[in-house]
């Protein structure tokens, strides 16, 4: 390849992200610069849908896609995978000649991170906290490893009921249940998963009190910055298995640096270097 490699990242409240760091030392693995830009739509005074099509007409390689737009990314671009389709949200954009291809490595990210830390143990029921963009990804990952009762609290009831529709169509016999508010679903649940905001800089607190942790087994939190948010420390707190958003943070980077690049990446060297604090020009 010749001349940077350009990428970026749309999302909001984004200034903490480590993705430009994790895409630009996986190109000087490969002896490539890589250009990545935060591109935050509010700040630059654009809809998503205006900034998503002047950065295709403008260079880019591709994109990744954070809160609160991967839903609306997904209606943007052609998703070839069925899974990816049904889950209605996407991550990674590509810019290919035929127009935009969209994938969804949070989904692929998720169940990495899970199967590290607890390797083929069953998830048991879980409670989702979260039905939006990332959420949907986690819960396909569940269906793939294996859930057998999934409880979906969302807000907005009406995306928590859709998504429980959309998980049943994909895995017919899966035992859901829907509400608005984490706290009433969570009696009996061995995991419980945070795919909202709640506890990323900027937004802070917890998805669900530390009481109604106390009956789980392990908790996983999608935000990872801060890597120790409130709700994984009050999760180890009590003695629960904590998943870091970090594992999924890692899990989707590599992901996506294959898809936008096909170049190797030694993952290694890559953890090695992010946790160092170093970066590359």
């Amino acid at each position: 390849m010749t001349g940077p490699i350009r990428l970026g990242l749309i999302g909001d409240n984004i200034a903490a992200s480590q993705a430009p760091r994790l895409h630009r030392l996986a190109g000087a693995q490969n002896g490539q610069r890589v250009v990545y830009d935060r591109l935050v739509p509010p700040a630059l005074g654009l809809s998503f849908d205006d900034l998503f099509a002047q950065v295709a007409a403008s260079g880019y390689r591709g994109v990744n896609v954070t809160y609160p737009y991967k839903e609306q990314a997904a209606g943007r671009v052609v998703v070839a995978d069925p899974l990816v389709r049904a889950m209605g949200a996407v991550n990674t954009v590509v810019f290919a000649p035929d127009g935009p291809q969209g994938f969804n490595t949070d989904h692929t990210g998720f169940i990495a991170a899970y199967r590290q830390a607890r390797g083929a143990a069953a998830p048991g029921t879980v409670l989702l906290i979260g039905a939006g963009g990332v959420g949907k990804a986690v819960a396909f990952g569940l269906i793939a490893l294996g859930v057998r009762e999934l409880r979906i609290a969302d807000h907005d009831l009406p995306k928590a009921q859709a998504l429980a529709a959309a998980l049943k169509a994909a895995r017919p016999g899966l035992i859901t249940r829907t509400g608005r508010a984490a706290t009433d679903l969570a009696a009996g649940v061995a995991g419980v998963i945070n795919c909202t905001p709640v506890g990323m800089v900027g937004y802070d607190g917890t998805p669900l009190p530390r009481a109604d942790l106390a009956a789980a087994d392990w908790v996983f939190d999608a935000v990872y910055t801060p890597v120790e948010t409130q709700f994984l420390q009050d999760a180890a707190s009590i003695g629960l298995q904590v998943i870091s958003g970090y594992e999924l943070f890692i899990g989707q980077g590599v992901d996506a640096w294959r898809i936008f690049t096909g170049l190797p990446l030694d993952v290694t060297e890559l953890r090695r270097a992010l946790a160092e604090g170093q970066d590359a020009p």
